[in-house]
């Protein structure tokens, strides 16, 4: 395969080859496809937890957001922190 990058994408690989981030351009370019497939894995996963979402509202199973039921998740989870260290504190003695 042939690859043919911009005077822009060139200058900064041979930057960050002069800065010992890299070697060979190669490795900045493995570099780049690697983190473009996992933005990509990152990506599908998103996509998949939408259509989950999507269907529990569908099925009913969604949450009225309102400022009270915000005010009371937001307690909920204050206090299941707390408990949790309390917990965790109990343990170590």
């Amino acid at each position: 395969m042939d690859v043919r990058l911009t005077p822009d994408q060139e200058a900064f690989i041979r930057e960050a080859i002069n800065a010992g981030r890299f070697q060979r351009a190669e490795d900045a370019v493995e570099e780049a496809l690697s983190l473009w497939e996992e933005r990509e894995r990152k990506r599908v996963e998103l996509l998949a937890s939408l259509d989950d979402a999507r269907a529990a509202l569908a099925r009913g199973e969604g949450r009225v957001i309102t400022p009270e039921s915000v005010r009371t998740l937001a307690e909920e989870v204050k206090q299941r922190g707390r408990s949790r260290l309390a917990a965790e504190k109990q343990a170590r003695r």
